[in-house]
């Protein structure tokens, strides 16, 4: 019975309407807004007919990042923020909240910060290598090795993202706007990371090379990115000017020399609330204890790195979506109040 009222309940919380918030009093003002690709790699392939489509052989575009961007009227006045999404989603994450609230990209587009948002190599607007699923098709390659496609459930958002202890039921303190779970539901998308280089995500790559064409930026990546950041300034750490870690588990087993290049980089870690609450299909808690080991062996190495954890701030009832939660304005402020202090201060940069 307590299982049908927490199910009726989940319906009753995606069902009920919601009213979109008053737009902001003033108008959004940009010097420049569009979109272009990075990276990329040309292969010769041999694709079979595919509905209207004759047999081909030729050459195919694969693994290029997409890249939206909006540039305001100061934006030079600091370093660009680059934002890297998680696992089954995409750029949709830094955009309007699930409640119709401003999200993360335009709130630091009004704070006169250029936002880059990125889409995963492999994942929606971006490209992937599609050879294996022609080559099973045509039979010249065993159904075992089609790659997977990942997918979530609802039921899997609602523990792992930490919206509440049960299906359907919130935490007395939960943060995110659960009465619009179903518009983020919408927001979950095949991954189709099996279909990317087992020995290194050129996401990474791409990563590095967007903070090079950009000459600086400060890289922030979610969940299944979180630790992007990292490797893409292990590839080029020369235009990275700052490393924002959010929910994920840390690489504690980096080398000494890892370790000093990415010391080089100020590197923020942010954790929310309730990270005891899932175990199950990882460890929220273990993903937390080693970011804290991560933190520490930055700052062994001589690096600036710090940890946020939200609830020590006295912050509560943060999801793991912290960045759509109902107080995303304000951690969006603590993220700029850090790079304030640790990237553009040492940068001498972001006079205001």
């Amino acid at each position: 019975m307590s299982r049908a009222i927490a199910l009726a309940a989940a319906c009753l919380l995606v069902a009920l309407p919601w009213r979109a918030p008053a737009a902001p009093a003033s108008p959004l003002t940009l010097r420049e807004q569009g979109s272009f690709f990075v990276g990329g790699e040309t292969k010769t392939v041999s694709l079979p007919a595919s509905g209207r489509m004759p047999a081909q052989h030729g050459d195919v575009t694969v693994n290029q990042m997409y890249v939206q961007y909006q540039i305001p009227l100061k934006g030079a006045r600091h370093v660009p923020l680059v934002l890297v999404h998680g696992c089954c989603l995409s750029s949709k994450t830094w955009e309007t909240t699930p409640d119709g609230r401003m999200g993360w990209s335009e709130y630091f587009v009004r704070k006169d910060r250029s936002v880059y948002l990125v889409d995963q190599v492999s994942r929606a607007r971006s490209g992937f290598d599609a050879q294996a699923f022609d080559a099973v098709r045509a039979g010249t390659l065993a159904n075992a090795r089609m790659p997977s496609i990942l997918q979530a459930t609802h039921q899997l958002a609602w523990s792992v993202f930490r919206f509440g202890p049960r299906f359907g039921e919130a935490f007395a303190d939960e943060q995110f706007p659960v009465q619009a779970v179903d518009e983020l539901y919408k927001q979950m998308i095949p991954d189709l990371n099996a279909t990317l280089p087992e020995e290194a995500n050129p996401t990474w790559t791409q990563m590095a090379a967007l903070a090079t064409r950009l000459q600086a930026a400060v890289l922030i990546g979610h969940s299944e990115s979180g630790f992007f950041p990292e490797r893409a300034a292990l590839i080029d750490a020369r235009a990275i000017r700052g490393s924002i870690t959010i929910e994920t588990g840390c690489d504690t087993g980096l080398s000494a020399a890892q370790l000093a290049t990415l010391a080089h980089v100020p590197t923020l870690v942010i954790f929310g609330d309730h990270l005891d609450a899932v175990t199950q299909p990882f460890s929220w808690m273990g993903a937390f204890d080693s970011c804290n080991t991560f933190v520490r062996q930055l700052r062994s190495a001589g690096g600036d790195a710090q940890m946020m954890s939200l609830p020590a701030l006295g912050i509560k009832g943060n999801s793991h979506m912290l960045m759509q939660d109902k107080n995303s304005d304000r951690i969006a402020d603590l993220v700029i109040a850090w790079i304030d202090r640790h990237v553009e201060s040492a940068q001498g940069r972001g006079a205001h």
